[in-house]
């Protein structure tokens, strides 16, 4: 794992320079122009959703990182969106589905690799019902889609830290 979060990024974004130096543990600084930008988590969102029988809905990830595990259908927030419009149009790109009772459950920092490079994000974790059901279908960076009752989850299927750990208190949450 990288040891800074802008290691691979050496020239100054303003100048070009190369005296781009670390500053501390989040930013870098360019000694020549006097530019510093601070490496801050990129958001990212997940949702659970629960059908009439209680059992909640999970993905199996169609793409690295992770690909294969089970994951909560979700993803990155957009310029400009907050953490519920993300959610809602996240929802209906992978799953087709339209959300109400949006609630925040709460927040995981998380790693997230991508492109040969350690993203630190901040997953904002909500609960949600959905409209209705049955147009659910598996697209986007979802594989397939399906519900798991509550007392069969082990976290240990889902392949993503933040992910896992939010299983685990929605879990003590609701059983």
């Amino acid at each position: 794992m990288e040891t800074h979060p802008l290691q691979k990024f050496r020239f100054c974004p303003v100048c070009g320079s190369a005296h781009w130096e670390i500053n501390n543990f989040k930013s870098k600084h360019c000694v020549d122009c006097g530019f510093t930008y601070y490496g801050n988590p990129s958001a990212a969102v997940a949702c659970f959703i629960q059908n009439k029988e209680g059992e909640l809905l999970v993905c199996r990830r169609a793409h690295d990182p992770a690909k294969g595990t089970l994951d909560l259908p979700g993803g990155f927030v957009d310029l400009y969106e907050s953490g519920e419009e993300a959610l809602k149009r996240e929802i209906k790109e992978e799953l087709n589905l339209e959300l109400t009772d949006i609630q925040f459950f709460q927040s995981i920092p998380n790693l997230y690799e991508y492109s040969g490079m350690v993203i630190h994000t901040l997953d904002l974790l909500f609960t949600a019902q959905a409209v209705d059901l049955t147009p659910l279908r598996a697209a986007d960076d979802v594989k397939e889609a399906f519900f798991m009752k509550l007392n069969t989850i082990s976290s240990d299927d889902f392949g993503l830290d933040s992910i896992k750990k939010g299983i685990i208190a929605f879990l003590k949450a609701t059983t």
